[in-house]
């Protein structure tokens, strides 16, 4: 693609890094037939190719963001399936994102969508603030269809019927290997997560430890700023981002680390993507250390390999590739391979490389596209009749939980199951 940006443009370094982008792109449109927000809407510029003229525009003109381009590139959801199939190698990604900031800065939304974003920005990212929401939205829940705004509505709909209570493994410490250790590993606890589902960090841990790692919660580990990074809030999200890399630095410093374990696909993505976002500041060479130890938990469980895996039956998992995983982090086949060694039998829906429809914040900013992705998923992981569905993100769980009666669990869990753990609490009095 050909782009006119002045001297004086290119001299910004984002400015000079998505003209990068936008001159890989050769307008073939392999990404519209990938696109879950072009299948639902029909069109072109909800479609990456679309967007993507959209934001050429915008940022070649300095130009002031229109309601017409915001709406489009708002409803692009990063699910990163462009990403996988584009021949050309755009970093659709490092672009849009480029895109909400600039957009951030320089338009000024409606009130009811200014605070929504912010109430979003200042409540999930942390979990004891996220955890009263979710209390306030359980007493609310009952009153759902008496609220006209759709938005208001999927934030009470989101609220589970169970709000766990805080889990002390998140607190600072350090968790010895239960056999010979073979690797010590910091792990990444998230933020909406440990209110969410607090049985995945244990079972992560538990799994960890039965196979010889050296589990560190490291003291100031939080948010990976993901949630905010992709609302275009850049102070927001450098800083939990920054809080992070001071906090693994520090315990690669004093302790080394094999690993920075990440259970949340969501979260995974955007931490191997420190590097980028600190180029050019004062820690970029340690969030560039970060990136570089950061792994999903079926990356670190692919190379441990599995010890004793007999203790779970062989049930039929619907598996569940979350984007982030498989788009935005290329592993695709490692917790499949890791379930089917557990002795289960996985079963993966029609089209799996759609979006579910959860991507972060989006199934409360956009619910009507939200819902019927989640339709759409739904329909092709019940078509195979699993007992239960796997997932490796807590987004696209709760997002796939609220639409079936088939229980959604955290891979992590069935593998710990598997290896000698307890039963997911979601399956018990079901298998």
């Amino acid at each position: 693609m050909q782009t006119t940006f002045t001297p004086e443009q290119l001299a910004i370094p984002a400015i000079a890094r998505s003209n990068e982008i936008l001159r890989t792109c050769v307008h073939c449109g392999f990404c519209t037939a990938t696109c879950p927000t072009y299948q639902v809407l029909g069109d072109e510029l909800d479609s990456p190719r679309g967007r993507i003229y959209l934001i050429k525009d915008m940022l070649e003109n300095s130009r002031t963001p229109d309601a017409k381009t915001v709406g489009h590139i708002d409803r692009c959801l990063s699910c990163l399936s462009c990403m996988s199939t584009c021949p050309s190698g755009v970093n659709y990604m490092h672009l849009v994102d480029h895109a909400r900031e600039y957009i951030e800065q320089n338009y000024r939304r409606p009130l009811s969508e200014r605070l929504l974003r912010r109430v979003l920005a200042a409540i999930l990212p942390y979990p004891r603030r996220f955890r009263l929401a979710l209390l306030g939205a359980k007493l609310g829940r009952p009153f759902r269809k008496l609220i006209p705004d759709a938005r208001l509505r999927a934030m009470l709909e989101m609220a589970p019927q169970h709000i766990p209570a805080p889990s002390r493994n998140d607190d600072p410490q350090v968790f010895p290997a239960a056999e010979p250790r073979v690797k010590r590993v910091a792990l990444l606890i998230g933020c909406a997560q440990r209110a969410l589902n607090t049985d995945i960090n244990d079972a992560t841990i538990r799994l960890l430890r039965r196979h010889g790692c050296e589990v560190v919660i490291p003291k100031g580990v939080g948010c990976c700023g993901a949630l905010t990074h992709h609302m275009g809030r850049t102070d927001d999200s450098h800083a939990a981002a920054a809080a992070n890399i001071r906090a693994l630095t520090a315990e690669i410093e004093t302790g080394e680390l094999d690993a920075v374990v990440i259970n949340t696909s969501g979260c995974g993505t955007t931490v191997k993507d420190y590097g980028h976002m600190f180029e050019g500041d004062p820690l970029e060479a340690d969030a560039k250390r970060v990136s570089a130890l950061a792994k999903d938990i079926s990356e670190v469980m692919a190379s441990l390999g599995l010890k004793d895996a007999t203790h779970a039956p062989a049930l039929r998992v619907g598996y569940h590739a979350a984007c982030s995983l498989q788009h935005g982090q290329q592993i695709k086949s490692a917790p499949k391979e890791l379930l089917k060694a557990a002795g289960f039998t996985v079963l993966e829906p029609k089209n799996s490389h759609l979006c579910c429809g959860s991507a972060g914040t989006y199934n409360l900013m956009q619910p009507a596209i939200s819902g019927e992705l989640k339709a759409r998923k739904v329909a092709t992981l019940e078509a195979l009749a699993p007992q239960v569905i796997s997932a490796g993100n807590i987004g696209c769980m709760m997002q796939i939980g609220s639409g079936t009666g088939v229980p959604v669990v955290h891979t992590a869990e069935l593998l710990d199951w598997a290896t000698g753990g307890p039963q997911p609490q979601a399956l018990r009095g079901l298998v």
